[in-house]
């Protein structure tokens, strides 16, 4: 939806949103206990979990019309 669906956009797009989250994550993971750390898959399921299954319903919710 943000850059359509032209794979020439996609994929670039993707790499940078994907590697934001993941550091993001990790920031968050390093941060968020400290001295400990969380596992940095906590975060990313706490955050990815919610997310695709929003996308899931909303796409769901598109083809039911």
């Amino acid at each position: 939806v943000l850059v359509g669906v032209d794979n020439r956009r996609v994929l670039p797009m993707s790499l940078l949103v994907g590697g934001l989250f993941l550091l993001i994550a990790d920031v968050l993971s390093r941060t968020l206990m400290v001295p400990g750390e969380l596992p940095i898959g906590l975060i990313t399921s706490l955050i990815g979990g919610p997310f695709f299954m929003a996308l899931i319903l909303w796409r769901h919710k598109g083809r039911a019309r």
